[in-house]
């Protein structure tokens, strides 16, 4: 069972875990409405273990059908010693839409699976035991929602794996005050050496004051108390400088390399007595781009990330353990990456926690529709929406990538009105998070993008020298580069042009090894570890060379299902030594200094 605290970056002392086992059944006939199924009258006639999705080994179902409507229900107690405080009651990811209901009252819907939401249980509670049920549809043939990588059809093929629907992340309760803190927002600025502090209360009011201290690496750097003046939003920039402490230099910004982090206490007071208290933490950073060099923190940086998809053999989405997101982790920067691309997924916060204090760079991605339509664009930029909300503050998230190789807009090469969404995505995001680069269409047919990121995988195998020549040549010369010949595809829209972005070659290689099973696939394919390292050697070092690109994706951090192109078993067992990808990851550029 996932026992881990799952917000981590607001931390309370006081929450209950809901993880576990609850009543389950499908609802395949659409009766549980009709028949009141959250007033307990209706038998549930499975059990499942929350948070892993019925479709995986780990929820004790294993069913790949479809089955579009399931039903959930659970018995809790909420604790003697958080009487007279409000109650809230945590998701923090249910597949697709959802009702939730306490003691067979509504109290919350959602819409979009890839981010959490709460609601405030108070007022639905009874004495003794409670009851919340959750009454999830998910349409698995439905091309218009945001699906990323789940097929449509019965069974995975190709690039496509199996659903998840219903929950699967943690579910959680926590007591709070009537007053308290409800949201936190920090944003470096390097330059300036200090932070701008934006808090969000449950409420206002002339006794209320907020307390906040800021440690690093246990000494404090700064402690101050902010009368919140009846205002619901308190804002302050708080200046981190001072005799000793000089927050600019490397050895006080967040790296892969230094992934230092200040600590930070937060205590909401009324009348000097407190009612919140918080942990928290943030890092500072500054990513940016100038005359087509990527810059950390003010100096020059050449990213090598892995695609991660995030899946996993037994529990599909959900990581069988807090384990697993630190093992991928430790076996990426042991391969020598300084990064990832969180592919079509919105990764666990616990991932993104651990990114942040291990050090690895994260670009992040929601899963995507696969068609353009008015409903699936106001879904898509509602869930970007609390993507930012929920992770603005993790230094270790350096991009946001709305879009991959035209998925949800498949004629934006000509279409004005996608070019025209796509166009109004990059400015969304950029304008509410201008601390992060934006890839505005990852791989091809862009149009305003802070990096010019394409997909490459004409690199052939050790049999095809001229192939192997071509993509060489292609990464020495910026005209066959920029141009349709390796992908296929314009690498800009109609209408836009390459403006000097930084190129990244940001999906190669692909190489499938050591498949155990027929019908696996990858871009080529390696018959023993030497071709393998052979062909890696030649896609790696061959952009590596380029004076034109300015960074890599390798495909892929794990196999997936049929698609065994992994530098890692599908259970997470290294193909070859990690040193050896090290080794040749790190020839021919140092990893934080341009060429």
């Amino acid at each position: 069972m996932r026992e881990e605290y799952p917000r981590p970056q607001f931390e309370r002392e006081e929450w209950l875990c809901l993880n576990g086992t609850w009543e389950f059944d499908f609802d395949d006939e659409n009766r549980a409405g009709a028949e009141h199924w959250e007033s307990g009258g209706h038998v549930l006639g499975r059990q499942i273990e929350v948070p892993f999705c019925f479709e995986s080994r780990l929820s004790g179902i294993q069913d790949t059908s479809f089955h579009d409507r399931v039903f959930y229900r659970r018995r809790f107690e909420v604790p003697e010693s958080w009487k007279g405080r409000r109650i809230l009651l945590h998701f923090e990811a249910v597949d697709y839409r959802c009702r939730v209901f306490v003691n067979g009252r509504l109290c919350a819907e959602h819409t979009g699976g890839n981010v959490g939401f709460s609601a405030d249980i108070t007022d639905f509670l009874q004495e003794g035991m409670q009851t919340v049920a959750v009454a999830v549809y998910d349409p698995g043939r439905d091309e218009t929602i945001p699906r990323g990588k789940q097929f449509w059809e019965e069974k995975s093929a190709g690039i496509w794996y199996t659903r998840t629907s219903g929950i699967w992340q943690s579910v959680w309760l926590e007591p709070v005050s009537p007053a308290h803190i409800e949201h936190v927002k920090y944003t470096p600025d390097l330059d300036a050496d200090c932070l701008e502090l934006e808090v969000e209360l449950s409420q206002g009011g002339p006794e209320l004051c907020l307390e906040v201290q800021i440690s690093f690496q246990g000494e404090e750097v700064c402690r101050d108390r902010y009368p919140v003046l009846g205002r619901q939003v308190l804002r302050r920039r708080i200046d981190l400088a001072g005799e000793q402490i000089f927050h600019s230099a490397p050895g006080r910004c967040w790296t892969p390399e230094h992934p230092v982090l200040y600590d930070v206490t937060l205590r909401l007071l009324a009348g000097g007595k407190e009612t919140d208290r918080l942990k928290s933490y943030f890092g500072m950073r500054k990513i940016h781009t100038k005359d087509g060099v990527t810059y950390l923190n003010n100096r020059p940086y050449y990213f090598k990330l892995v695609l991660d998809q995030g899946y996993w053999p037994d529990g599909i989405l959900t990581a069988p353990s807090d384990q697993d997101f630190v093992q991928d982790i430790r076996l990426m920067k042991e391969m020598g990456f300084n990064g990832c691309r969180k592919h079509q997924k919105v990764e666990d916060a616990r991932f993104l926690y651990h990114a942040d204090h291990m050090g690895l760079l994260v670009w992040g991605e929601m899963a995507a529709p696969t068609v353009f339509t008015d409903r699936g664009a106001a879904a898509y930029t509602g869930e970007w929406l609390e993507i930012l909300r929920r992770d603005y503050d993790h230094p270790c998230i350096v991009a946001w990538v709305p879009f991959n190789e035209s998925w949800m807009i498949p004629q934006v090469d000509r279409d004005v009105r996608q070019q025209n969404y796509n166009l109004g995505m990059y400015h969304l995001l950029k304008g509410l998070d201008p601390t992060r680069l934006i890839v505005g269409n990852d791989g091809w047919e862009m149009t305003k993008s802070d990096i010019c990121g394409i997909h490459d995988y004409s690199h052939g195998s050790t049999l095809e020298p001229d192939k192997q020549e071509f993509f060489s040549r292609s990464l020495r010369d910026k005209e066959l580069l920029l141009s349709p010949a390796h992908g296929g595809k314009p690498v800009y829209a109609q209408g836009f042009s390459y403006d000097g972005a930084p190129i990244l070659i940001t999906e190669c290689g692909g190489i499938r090894y050591a498949a155990a099973a027929r019908g696996t696939w990858g871009y080529t394919s390696a018959g023993n570890e030497k071709d393998f390292l052979r062909q890696y050697e030649h896609v790696i070092s061959s952009i590596l060379k380029s004076d034109l690109v300015y960074g890599f994706c390798y495909t892929q951090l794990t196999d997936v299902e049929q698609e065994t192109n992994g530098l890692l078993t599908f259970d997470r067992k290294p193909k070859c030594a990690p040193e050896k990808i090290r080794e040749i990851n790190g020839r021919y550029r140092n990893s934080t200094v341009a060429r």
